[in-house]
């Protein structure tokens, strides 16, 4: 509780690991805190094809992080398992209060991510964990070779969709728009593949079943046509995946940085917000990509642009 670290990294995903190895390298002392597993979202992520140095065969989520929060480990940061409850900005001394402890140090880095948003159907709550879900990775053995379902249409949608194509006996993709906005090489993929299907210019209004997901109503956002979908009789369920975009984990910040209208946290190019001393790397800042590359590269640029403050 006394101790005072150079800087205080909330956040063990990409952004938090890269900003954890740049800122030991640099000598400075380091504490990460993490409420749950390090990786955040990018952990329950099948298949990474896109990241510079990753084994050129692809690898899962999990497999990279590992390796990540090794070598965050080497360079010497204590690791802290807590969930932050508030904050307090004031002064040279920043405080994080958790529910084991308060934390202090000179900087912090933000780097809490975002979640899944939800897709916004009526029944939704109901039936999350009993035929809804928001992670392929997690949960598609669930769906052994019954009929699956994906709202959404970008990146996250159609590689999970690929995805489920290897448990499921047929994946059909609800997406408003009357084209992906996935890469091409995805997209490429998925229209290739003969266990996928897809219902245009729709979204999903209502989900309904006797205590487990049976069936949903689908309504064209063109015409206001209202589809039902059922399940087989012979299967008894049905399964519907959301990726309809992500929710910063930003509330804790309310009132005290500056953020966007959607709750993305707003900094310069130093990853500085608009409190000295405190930054934002990743998912949570207001930025135009998201991927993993770039979260890294946010956590590296904070970290050195505080070592230099600090040195």
């Amino acid at each position: 509780m006394n101790m005072i670290y150079d800087v205080m990294i909330l956040g063990a995903g990409p952004a938090g690991l890269s900003a954890a190895l740049y800122a030991g390298r640099s000598g400075l002392s380091v504490l990460l805190i993490e409420k749950g597993a390090d990786g955040g979202q990018i952990a329950v992520t099948d298949e990474i094809e896109n990241y510079p140095g990753q084994m050129p065969e692809g690898e899962s989520g999990a497999s990279l992080i590992k390796r990540m929060s090794a070598q965050a480990e080497r360079f010497g940061s204590v690791r802290v398992r807590d969930q932050i409850q508030s904050v307090d900005f004031n002064g040279e001394v920043k405080k994080l209060q958790g529910e084991k402890e308060i934390y202090q140090g000179r900087y912090v880095i933000i780097a809490a991510g975002a979640h899944a948003r939800p897709i916004g159907c009526e029944g939704e709550d109901k039936y999350r964990g009993s035929g809804i879900s928001y992670c392929a990775t997690c949960d598609a053995n669930f769906f052994r070779d019954l009929e699956v379902y994906v709202a959404g249409g970008g990146d996250a949608a159609v590689e999970e969709a690929i995805y489920l194509t290897r448990f499921a006996r047929k994946v059909t993709i609800i997406h408003r728009r009357d084209e992906l906005r996935a890469v091409k090489a995805i997209q490429e993929r998925a229209f290739s593949n003969p266990k996928i299907d897809f219902l245009w210019n729709s979204v999903v209004e209502e989900v309904h079943g006797a205590g487990i997901l049976q069936g949903l109503t689908v309504r064209n956002v063109k015409t206001g046509e209202k589809k039902q979908i059922e399940a087989d009789p012979k299967d008894g369920m049905i399964g519907l995946f959301g990726f309809v975009g992500n929710i910063p984990n930003s509330a804790l910040f309310q009132g005290i940085l500056d953020m966007d209208e959607n709750g993305y946290i707003r900094a310069d190019e130093e990853m500085q917000t608009s409190v000295t001393g405190v930054y934002v790397a990743g998912d949570i800042r207001v930025k135009s990509v998201r991927q993993v590359v770039t979260a890294a590269a946010d956590g590296a640029i904070a970290a050195v642009h505080i070592s230099g403050k600090c040195n």
